[in-house]
């Protein structure tokens, strides 16, 4: 018979029937109100407040369970109510859950701890992981209750029969497995409870709950034997300011910090130590309660999530660039051609005109490498027997090695072909050959490889698409890659190598390859044991292309019949490309943009060949395509575009040829014949 059916006996009080448990839910946005409502009317009763004022008058006239606080509010925000509600004895003891849309830096989080959170929940809320959160405050706060309701009970059955006796064993029985309950869900948690003498110097805790050896590696008795094992463990980095925070919490009270601590095994772990001094009600002594939690697995995907993003953003910034350096590069190659062919230049001024288009050269070819690694160069896949493509990297690079420097090539015969662009595999692979040539000055062996990926193979990277691979991987006897720099030389512009020797480009380059073809790129590499990098690439059983017969000269193109309408925004690309066109015996008519130039088509139907750029103001080339094709069926289009555009312009390669800038004169010849 359990303590309610002895309550409620006729010779024994009626037990008094427990209030349900409330949740004060506080944000200004009614939406938000009514949608936490609906998530949360399950657990407790919920009572909404639009303001920071109105929540301190409930709070006036009842208990809660939990309070949800928004951050940011008018007049009283949340930092400011939850100040209050600490102030006031009565509501000090409501955990205080913050609900936050932005600021999740540490200053920010800190704050709200020092404030007196217990948590925070950041928007959009995910449902469930809000409706766990508050459920336990729930159930602790009905345990709460109904433990002071028992103590009520037991006081008033003191002197009840053994019924009575043996129901409040039954209770006992109850709270026991509670814990049992409790302290195996702490025991399975990357989380430690501790309780921690105030004046203990060095910091030594003398109760520990959770699993120690399994976070940590240590036991509570290693701790008690080398008390300096915690400071001593810290990492230097964090040393200073991890102490100053434990002296401070002498006087605040309070202690909440993230800091690298070695385990046992001599790897790092980010943990998150918090604590609070508590009063021992018996004997008045003082201590810190605290929790000790592993947040190394949440801060390794928040840094990958960083990677991402910065390289996604250096990717835009990229596209960008390459768009107005391209227009730049066409006015100076299309100028220095013009010059080349109208001026008689004395041999120094010839000299001073090649440098300087070998110049605007290397600007163009560096455009295309930032490109590569932000995936938006064109690509022409196909299928690529490997030994062939050992002999033609074998023909590249031979001459450039130098005489202390060797290649092993492994190219297995019974590899599927790849399924890539030809030229970029090609550059990508001299760019590792010679990155492996400079990381042995001293001399050694380049090792390449060609073999086939078994799909079932526990190295193969796990985020790599299904699908059949081949391996390529090069090998040096170099002094290897630093630990702390491993993860970073695949960003643009950064190298090791001294200043002069290196654009930082190359790596990235090839990543940006070889993850637009559909594959991965892996680094290994050991202290003093060299470095390998992995290409992981699509392959294909079709057969490769036979090689091409040599082309035969095109016939010139009689461009005296042909009127060419040039629109460019950019007055330099305009004025230079014109000219050149002039040169070549077109007849040309410049105009600015595409508005003008469906103008003059409308006065003039005698063009026969239209020369637009993409990305201009207004109407772009694209739009000014549709319109001059519709003013004139027969009109020969083609469309000039930088790197940036490719995404606006990929649907329309199947209907208009796109050149690409820095113009080359021999490709838009053949485009316009």
């Amino acid at each position: 018979m359990g303590v309610d059916s002895i309550l409620l006996q006729p010779d024994r009080p009626a037990r008094r029937r427990l209030p349900k448990a409330r949740i004060l839910l506080v944000d200004d946005d009614e939406r938000n109100l009514m949608a936490l409502t609906e998530v949360l009317k399950d657990l407790a009763q919920v009572v909404t407040a639009t303001s920071g004022r109105e929540a301190l008058r409930h709070l006036l006239k009842g208990d809660f369970a939990v309070i949800l606080l928004d951050v940011f509010m008018p007049e009283l925000d949340g930092y400011e109510t939850a100040s209050l509600i600490r102030e006031r004895e009565q509501t000090a003891r409501i955990p205080i859950i913050f609900l936050s849309a932005v600021n999740k830096e540490t200053e920010h989080l800190m704050r709200g701890y020092a404030m007196g959170a217990v948590d925070y929940v950041f928007k959009p809320v995910d449902p469930m992981i809000l409706k766990s959160k508050v459920g336990v405050f729930v159930d602790l706060y009905n345990m709460r209750l109904q433990v002071e309701e028992t103590s009520r009970a037991e006081q008033k059955l003191r002197d009840a029969n053994y019924q009575a006796q043996l129901d409040r064993l039954q209770i006992a029985r109850e709270l026991q497995a509670t814990r049992e309950r409790e302290a195996a869900i702490i025991q399975s948690l990357p989380m430690l409870l501790y309780m921690e003498p105030q004046s203990a110097h060095p910091r030594r805790p003398d109760f520990i709950s959770g699993d120690m050896a399994a976070m940590t590696g240590f036991t509570l008795d290693d701790v008690r034997t080398d008390p300096y094992v915690w400071e001593r463990r810290l990492h230097p980095d964090d040393r200073e300011r991890v102490l100053a925070a434990l002296r401070e919490r002498q006087s605040t009270g309070r202690f909440s910090i993230e800091y690298r601590w070695q385990c046992a095994d001599g790897s790092y772990k980010h943990f998150l130590d918090q604590s609070v001094l508590v009063k021992d009600g018996d004997d008045g002594n003082t201590e810190f309660a605290g929790t000790l939690t592993d947040v190394t697995e949440q801060r390794l995907l928040e840094s990958q999530l960083v990677q991402a993003q910065k390289m996604d953003a250096i990717g835009q910034l990229t596209g960008g660039i390459a768009h107005d350096f391209n227009n730049l590069l066409s006015a100076v190659l299309g100028g220095l051609h013009f010059l080349e062919r109208r001026l008689s230049l004395e041999e120094r001024e010839q000299l001073v005109v090649k440098q300087m288009r070998h110049a605007a050269e290397q600007g163009a070819e560096l455009v295309r490498r930032m490109m590569a690694f932000a995936r938006k160069q064109d690509l022409a896949p196909a299928s690529i027997d490997a030994s062939s493509l050992c002999k033609s990297v074998a023909g590249l690079v031979e001459h450039t090695l130098g005489g202390t420097v060797a290649i092993d090539w492994h190219c297995s015969g019974n590899v599927q072909n790849l399924f890539v662009d030809r030229s970029q595999l090609e550059l990508a692979l001299v760019n590792l050959i010679l990155n492996a040539r400079d990381a042995m000055p001293r001399g050694g062996r380049v090792e390449v490889a060609i073999e086939g990926v078994d799909p079932n193979d526990d190295t193969i990277p796990p985020d790599l698409p299904s699908g059949d691979y081949v391996r390529i991987s090069v090998r040096d006897q170099g002094e290897g890659i630093p630990s702390d720099i491993v993860n970073r030389i695949t960003e643009p512009f950064f190298t090791t190598k001294e200043a002069g020797k290196g654009t930082g480009l190359g790596l990235s380059m090839v990543t940006g390859f070889v993850q637009q073809s559909g594959g991965r790129l892996r680094i290994g590499s050991k202290p003093g044991e060299g470095a390998t990098i992995e290409l992981f690439l699509p392959s294909t059983p079709l057969p490769a292309p036979a090689a091409e017969e040599p082309r035969t000269a095109e016939p010139r193109l009689d461009s005296t019949l042909r009127t060419v309408l040039l629109v460019d925004d950019d007055d330099a690309v305009r004025t230079v490309l014109g000219e050149q066109l002039r040169e070549m015996g077109f007849r040309v008519d410049e105009v600015c943009d595409g508005s003008s130039a469906i103008e003059r088509l409308k006065a003039n139907g005698g063009y026969d060949v239209l020369l637009t750029d993409f990305a201009m103001p207004g109407m772009n080339g694209l739009d000014t395509i549709r319109s001059a094709v519709l003013q004139r069926p027969s009109i020969h289009a083609l469309l000039m575009t930088g790197y940036a555009d490719e995404g606006a312009v990929a649907d329309a390669r199947e209907s208009v040829p796109v050149i690409r800038k820095p113009i080359n004169l021999d490709e838009l010849m053949r485009r316009i014949a």
